[in-house]
């Protein structure tokens, strides 16, 4: 295995969780500007109707998808532009 697919074991591990805080940021201000509260509800919140708790999930479950893609992506376009290797 390269040296430097080893070596980037470590940063896309951190560049996950970086993406997943910059992910939960993102969706806690479309959350708000969407006119709702400042939390997301729960699952188990019993005061919360089935299609809110579903739009918040559908909501946030594609954002995080969208960051995290886009932080890996680049994080791989930028070691292969450092190294000329491609991470996998």
């Amino acid at each position: 295995m390269n040296f430097v697919k080893i070596a980037y074991k470590p940063l896309g591990i951190g560049l996950g969780m970086a993406s997943g805080a910059v992910a939960g940021a993102v969706f806690q201000q479309v959350w708000k500007r969407l006119g709702h509260e400042d939390d997301a509800p729960d699952a188990t919140d019993e005061q919360r109707h089935w299609r809110e708790i579903l739009v918040a999930a559908a909501l946030q479950g594609a954002i995080f998808a969208v960051v995290r893609a886009a932080v890996e992506r680049g994080g791989a376009r930028t070691t292969q532009r450092l190294t000329g290797v491609w991470p996998d």
